[in-house]
Parts: structure tokens; sequence; C-alpha cells
């Protein structure tokens, strides 16, 4: 966390931002901020304007809940945070002090909407977090950092709440963790947060995946946290009381970047040194499968047998499918490498089909 921006740094405990995915009321606020253990939470969050899916959902409370917001922050010294998606949600969010606002997925995905909210935040002060896209467009996220950024905003924050897939998984948003990766990797300085809520779509894998960000460094957690979460307003499934959330946050381990053992380091070489070498093994395989592939696109060829082949397509996914299964690899992994894999060898198969027309064109 050392080249972290300086915001995140004043907690001298992993952040953990916490409170309803919607404001619903004065009372059912003051209640959670209340029975929530602010040895483990530093701020309370609460959604004032919904945006949903489809029409005649519930919306948000709008501008009146910002004064319940006020009121937490007042009574039980927390900092408080709320979603803005538009100028006017800045403008009002300001006028109540909000300390940290967040852009969520659906502004995210919109660079117009960015740069509108960016403008109307332009050198402020406070902290603003920015959601990744809907979509898993990594530039598109780190786009909307820099339209802060732009703007001469210094205190900024991603938070990873999985993107939108169309094939129904056990998650709500697919992590894709190897995307929020590469966000750190490009831009090492912005914290990370994880929202566990977005991403399971139901509470009980909540712990799971907040133990799986910290396993990865992350800077901190948001979690929906209600005083009654089957009777919340929205995403009641998602939602954890205040107890389970402190049993959540007290029983997550916390992972160092280094140890100086100097065991572990040898042993830690030599595993690597392993992997190298079978890496090494796996794109020898590879290059030999696709040197088989163009001896295949050459009879093709000769024969006129159009390239891709559906059923024998099917027959290699399905039977990878079982092998990598019986290997203990998931079927998500196997589905993922065998089309990248067989992708590559369309593509060769294809130049050996066109090379003959591109000659005679030439």
């Amino acid at each position: 966390m050392n080249n972290k921006q300086n915001w995140i740094k004043e907690f001298n405990q992993p952040l953990a931002i916490a409170g309803p995915c919607s404001a619903e009321s004065e009372k059912q606020m003051m209640e959670i901020a209340e029975r929530i253990d602010k040895n483990y939470v530093q701020i309370f969050r609460a959604g004032i304007w919904k945006p949903r899916t489809k029409p005649n959902c519930f919306e948000g409370v709008g501008a009146i809940g910002l004064n319940w917001l006020k009121k937490v922050k007042d009574e039980f010294g927390f900092k408080i945070a709320t979603e803005v998606a538009t100028a006017n949600h800045v403008k009002l969010a300001l006028e109540y002090d909000v300390d940290y606002l967040w852009i969520g997925a659906r502004s995210t995905v919109n660079p117009f909407t960015v740069q509108e909210i960016a403008e109307a935040l332009r050198d402020t002060k406070k902290v603003v977090l920015v959601k990744n896209p809907v979509n898993p467009d990594l530039e598109l996220w780190m786009g909307a950092i820099e339209r802060l950024q732009a703007q001469n905003i210094q205190n900024l924050g991603a938070i990873h709440r999985g993107f939108s897939t169309y094939k129904k998984t056990k998650y709500r948003n697919n992590p894709q963790w190897q995307i929020a990766l590469d966000f750190m990797d490009k831009m090492p300085e912005i914290p990370m947060i994880c929202d566990p809520s977005h991403i399971c779509g139901n509470r009980e894998g909540i712990f799971d995946v907040s133990q799986q960000a910290y396993n990865f460094e992350y800077d901190g957690l948001m979690i929906e946290t209600h005083n009654n979460p089957d009777e919340a307003w929205s995403d009641a499934k998602q939602q954890v009381t205040p107890e389970r959330l402190k049993e959540i946050l007290q029983k997550i381990e916390l992972r160092k970047s280094d140890d100086e053992d100097a065991l572990y380091h040898m042993n830690l070489a030599r595993l690597r040194n392993e992997i190298d070498e079978n890496d090494q093994s796996l794109l020898d395989n590879i290059a030999q499968r696709m040197l088989i592939s163009n001896k295949i696109g050459e009879l093709k060829k000769e024969h006129n047998v159009a390239v891709f082949q559906p059923e024998r397509w099917k027959q290699i996914r399905e039977n990878s499918v079982k092998q990598g299964e019986k290997l203990g690899l998931s079927e998500e992994f196997i589905d993922k490498l065998i089309r990248a894999i067989h992708q590559e060898s369309i593509q060769h198969q294809n130049l050996i089909m066109n090379k003959e027309n591109s000659i005679q064109s030439e």
C-alpha cells in the first residue's frame, strides 16, 4: 500500500464501507448505524438515487435521504458515502458534506456521464470512487479515472463490483479478477475496493469473495448492510445484518506483501522455476498443435472443405471439459482455454485457405 494515494493511508486497518443498498427511512438508517461496529467500519454508505433496470421500481428516496446520511455522520461519527449519477446529484451531495462519492457501473460505461460528473466535481478534495463498468472493459474503467484526474481531482479510488454476463453463473456479476488485477497493475497508485455484495448477488458468498479480494491485496471492502435484509426495498438477497458483517470482517485473514523468511524465498523460487518450465512445455505443445492444424488446413484446402466444422468443435470442447474435470480444472477455465486455442487454429487454417487467392490478387 506504500505507493497508494494518501487518503487510503489514513486508515490503520483495511477500509470497510457498509450500510444499506438504499436509504429507506431515517429510523432505518439510524438503527443500522447504531448496530454497525465502529471498530471495524469507518464509512457509512447508502444509496439515495437508485438507477434501476426497469421503470416503476423503487429508485431511491431522493434528496431527503441526504438529511438522514448527515444525521448518521453527526450522531455516530462515521464518514458518509453515496452514489452520484448527475451534476445535480453532485451539487446536493456536496451541500450535505458527503465525504465519499462513487460513480456507479451504469454511469462508468458512459463517458458523457462521467465527464459531466467530473466537471461538477472539479478541484474537489472529496474522495471519488469509480465502479467498474457493467461490461468487461478495462480501458473504459481507466478512462473514467483519467477524466476525473483531468479535472484536478486527486483523491481517487476504484471499486470492483464484477461484470454482467448473459451466461448464468454462481455470481450475479462475474468477478473476472484478472481485469481488476490488470487495473491495479496499470494504476498502482489507485486504491482498489471490492464490492462482494454486487459480485455475489447473495449474502452466502460474501465472505469467500471478500477473502479472495484480500488474497489479492485489495485495500478494502464495500458490503451492503441492512437492519432487516429480507425486507429491504432493493437487493434484499445480497445484504447482511450488522452482526453478520462483523463476523465476516473478524474472520477475514489479511495477507502480507512479502515475507523475509529465507526458507520461504528459497521454496518460492523453486516452485516458480517449476512453473516456468511447465509454461515453456505448454507453449511448445501449443506450437506443435498449430503445426498439425496447418497440415489439416492444407488437407481441407486440397479437398475444398470448410475450415469450421461445428460437430468437430463440439466434440473437442466436450472432451476437453470432461478431461479437465478429472484433472481438477473448472469448466469455465477449460472453456476459455480451449476456445482460445481453437480460435488460433481457425485463424491458421484461414490463412492457408486464403494464401493462393492473396497471391493471385497481387
